[in-house]
């Protein structure tokens, strides 16, 4: 299932409750994920993944004030 987002912008939630975000899913194991951030390489067992999650449209912020 991971290997159909491979290569996807994605954000990675883990078991304990952190997550990595602004990342791409470079590779897709058995055992592990590879996750490239701007800074930084990640080396993910999948067994500390709870879920995993790619934006398919970008979000419309809300309008702030009270402008017409």
């Amino acid at each position: 299932m991971l290997t159909a987002l491979q290569g996807e912008k994605a954000a990675v939630y883990f078991l304990d409750g952190t997550f990595l975000g602004d990342g791409v899913l470079e590779e897709v194991g058995e055992k592990f994920i590879k996750y490239v951030t701007d800074y930084q390489v990640h080396y993910i067992p999948i067994t500390a993944i709870r879920s995993v999650s790619v934006e398919t449209k970008e979000r419309q912020r809300p309008r702030v004030g009270f402008g017409q």
